[in-house]
């Protein structure tokens, strides 16, 4: 019976020295490649122009980046970043000497942030749709991108959980770990997953699917009431979280949850389904 399993693998798919392609970027553009294709899926069937979905795409992925980026420095690091504010628009660290860094750190509730704001944006200059026949579709595969992300995360070996004696620990020999940790990330990818193959289910029945904001309400239950669970055998991703009864990512997760609920509610109890608007 495998005890656990021993996780050495390195982040960088390509390395040429001084040039690196790394795994988690690769699969970061993935998950809006298949994001896009999707969603493309969508708008032929419904029979939807899809000459604006490219710049639809564009936005999503704007607001995506810069709110997974802003909402690490604001929620997760902001003592440090209030300090060094250039470092949040710039790959580089001036303290305690100026050296590249890259982009480190970014966080999946300021990345819901941005793509609905970008969305509002881009629904009140460059379509006549309404904000939740765009939101519900983009949703629906919105799962898959984020468990794409996730292995990422794993490949980079980052983002993992507490000690465990279960058979699915890994050890993540990169990390100097000698013993094996919940594999959060697979856990997260996992449920990110069945919350995407749920939607395009539902996405089927025109009840649902013409009820504005019903999908994204489903999305937003599911994704961040997996999140909240999974948090409780997470290490905590910043000093402040320790010794608090609920960490960033929970505290976070509860609002979104919250109005998930409401939305699910409101929009099947809406006298009229959402209707496409060409």
């Amino acid at each position: 019976m495998i005890s656990s399993v021993t996780w050495d693998v390195g982040p960088a798919l390509l390395d040429l020295g001084s040039f690196q392609i790394r795994a988690y970027s690769v699969l970061f553009a993935l998950a809006f490649i298949v994001g896009y294709i999707i969603v493309k899926r969508f708008y032929k069937q419904e029979g939807v122009p899809v000459k604006e979905l490219d710049s639809l795409t564009v936005w999503v992925v704007l607001g995506g980046l810069i709110g997974a980026r802003l909402g690490h420095c604001f929620f997760y690091d902001w003592q440090y970043y209030s300090k060094n504010l250039l470092e949040i628009v710039l790959p580089v660290s001036f303290s305690p000497e100026f050296h590249f860094t890259g982009f480190q750190g970014l966080a999946s509730h300021g990345g819901a942030i941005g793509i609905i704001i970008a969305m509002l944006i881009f629904k009140y200059k460059s379509t006549k749709k309404s904000f939740f026949w765009l939101i519900d579709r983009v949703a629906v595969p919105t799962g898959f991108a984020g468990a794409l992300i996730r292995l990422g995360n794993l490949m980079n070996s980052e983002i993992y959980g507490h000690h465990t004696d279960l058979p699915w620990g890994f050890i993540f020999v990169r990390n100097g770990e000698t013993v094996p940790s919940h594999p959060t990330q697979l856990y997260e990818a996992f449920f990110y997953v069945i919350t995407s193959i749920v939607l395009m289910r539902l996405y089927k029945v025109k009840r649902f699917r013409e009820s504005g904001g019903f999908l994204l309400g489903v999305f937003f239950i599911m994704i961040f009431t997996a999140r909240f669970f999974i948090e409780f055998v997470k290490e905590n991703q910043v000093a402040f979280e320790e010794g608090m009864k609920l960490n960033m990512g929970q505290i976070l997760s509860i609002p979104v949850i919250l109005t998930g609920i409401f939305l699910v509610i409101w929009s099947l109890r809406k006298s009229k389904p959402e209707k496409i608007q060409q």
